[in-house]
């Protein structure tokens, strides 16, 4: 008799388990059931779709050769069975049956599996807000969902809000704002991607869409939609204020979809996810589990977590495809690693960020080094801030975020790597990276970084972080703020607050007498360079209280004028 694989879900690791088991058990007996009516589409290029970027749905079902994945592929190409529109009720574990019913005739049947595949996925949360039922309140969690956005713009829509700052309203927002909406954001907590990044990171991205024409409401709770007289979203009302919309998306995240295994008695994680050991197996050696219904385990820390991704999701499908047919493959666990895209700016991050280390109790060092990511006087330079975090005493490399207009793919794929075996924090620094101006400078952001971390180790490096300097601003702290840029830098790029006193690089030796020696001193410039030049050349004269900014102006994300009274 074949093996009979059943699967449940079709959207990105139901599909790869299913492609996968075919091609190591030609004889396999495979039956694909999916509620909605598309397979295995993109869910992560849907914003590309409603930006415009991509003209037609169907490329987010389609393969690299132009086939469109749909039912007919499946039978056609896999020799795999679909069940479209069909909804998968009930498990009977001991008779090891699947009982569906089909959506559109209401006919109920039971298929036998000898292996189950349950990838459910997840749903998007939607709150219990008052007017959230309204016309053109949306979420994004279908393909259909991105076609009624599209049409709501297209049909003269000119005001949205974003409920959530996460990456799907992020780049939802862009979207939007490019297609010449006005769009704002409201976010419950102080920060825009509050899940990834941590606070000062998340304070340039914040700027950055301020700069683009997007509105961020944070520490805001959306309370009700207001409507209009033909029942269409007119306003979102919040806690600070009702801010005007024709269009609202409602994307404050998702939520696995684990019913069906919890009604079939199988074992739900702590994050609330299906429980799964490393060869995805459930609490029952015959069903699987991958993709956004389960959890995962943080290789760095050994805990469950919950990072829902397609990347993560095509990784369950290929290991499920192996174990079902026979085979024994694990899966190792997942970094964390997150990339987008905000307009024209990257946002990366890998590991472990200080908001983990410090609710882990996890001692840690910083290397904020912001810079180019080529060789400076290479024309296609772009900037980016880089921020590195190590383990204080053992030196582990724990983990990076980046953002910026520069390659931040390429170092976030770096670290994953190294992460991925065990680095140490020098190991980075001494990596035989690729060098030619046209693609990095000839020391590396992170390399850079690592040295960073490795001059605070040792205590030749003194730092204070934008965060704790604009705690000591705000609390009217009386100590200097030494610029040591040239003129024509302060001119360009004024910090102008009574702290500041500039004296250039070149003349600092000379000019030692103007400086106390009774009082803080924090030395800056533009990327941190000349200001850490600047603490060792006063420590080596005797100045006792001196540290630089780490990061410079270029990783200081607030605003650089009056900052205090």
């Amino acid at each position: 008799m074949p093996n009979k694989i059943v699967i449940i879900g079709g959207v990105a690791c139901g599909p790869k388990a299913a492609a996968r088991a075919r091609r190591l058990e030609p004889a396999a007996d495979i039956t694909l059931i999916e509620r909605g009516e598309l397979f295995s589409y993109a869910g992560c290029g849907m914003p590309y779709y409603i930006q415009g970027e991509i003209p037609s749905v169907d490329e987010l079902m389609s393969t690299p050769a132009g086939a469109v994945r749909d039912a007919a592929f499946f039978k056609n190409v896999k020799a795999i069975r679909c069940m479209g529109r069909t909804l998968a009720e009930r498990i009977d574990r001991a008779q090891k049956l699947v009982h569906v019913v089909s959506l559109d005739s209401g006919e109920q049947s039971a298929i036998p599996y000898d292996k189950l595949v349950l990838a459910t996925g997840a749903d998007a949360v939607l709150p219990p807000i008052p007017g959230a039922d309204l016309k053109h309140v949306f979420r994004l969690n279908h393909p259909y969902d991105a076609e009624g956005i599209r049409t709501a713009v297209a049909n003269g829509c000119q005001r949205a809000v974003i409920v959530g700052a996460g990456l799907i309203g992020l780049e939802v927002a862009e979207a939007l704002a490019t297609r010449g909406l006005s769009v704002s954001i409201v976010e419950m907590l102080p920060m825009v991607v509050p899940a990834f990044l941590d606070a000062d990171m998340a304070a340039h991205l914040q700027k950055h869409l301020a700069a683009k024409g997007v509105t961020v409401h944070t520490n805001a709770c959306v309370t009700s939609l207001e409507a209009d007289d033909a029942g269409r979203v007119a306003g979102v009302v919040t806690s600070t204020g009702c801010i005007a919309a024709d269009l609202v998306l409602i994307a404050i995240g998702v939520r696995p979809n684990v019913k069906l295994a919890r009604d079939a008695g199988l074992d739900i994680g702590d994050t609330g996810a299906i429980k799964v050991n490393i060869h995805l197996q459930t609490s029952d050696p015959d069903i699987y589990a991958g993709g956004d219904c389960v959890e995962s385990i943080h290789r760095l820390t050994g805990k469950p977590c919950y990072v829902p991704l397609g990347s993560t999701a095509n990784k369950h499908g290929r290991v499920i495809g192996d174990n079902v047919t026979g085979g024994d493959t694990t899966f190792p666990g997942v970094l964390g690693t997150v990339i987008f895209k905000a307009f024209d700016m990257n946002i990366g991050r890998v590991g472990l960020s200080e908001k983990d280390c410090a609710k882990l109790g996890i001692p840690y060092l910083v290397g904020l080094t912001p810079g180019p990511d080529r060789a400076h006087y290479y024309p296609t330079a772009k900037p980016m801030v880089l921020k590195m975090l190590s383990h204080a005493e053992n030196g582990s490399l724990l983990g990076v975020q980046a953002v910026g207009p520069g390659d931040v793919a390429k170092r976030v794929d770096v670290v994953a790597t190294a992460l991925s075996y065990g680095a140490k924090t020098q190991d980075l620094a001494e990596l035989d990276l690729a060098y030619a101006p046209p693609y990095s400078s000839a020391v590396d952001l992170l390399a850079h970084a690592a040295n960073v971390i490795s001059n605070k180790a040792t205590g030749v490096a003194v730092a204070i972080s934008p965060a704790e300097l604009k705690a000591k601003l705000d609390a009217g702290e009386d100590f200097v703020l030494l610029d040591v840029r040239s003129p024509k830098e302060v001119a360009a790029m004024p910090f102008t607050d009574a702290h500041v006193v500039n004296i250039p690089l070149g003349m600092l030796r000379a000019r030692l007498a103007e400086l106390p020696r009774d009082k803080e001193i924090v030395a800056f410039c533009k990327i941190s360079v000349r200001g850490y030049e600047a603490q060792r050349i006063l420590h080596g004269e005797g100045f006792d209280n001196v540290c630089f900014l780490d990061g410079g102006l270029m990783a200081w994300p607030y605003p650089m004028k009056a900052v205090t009274a």
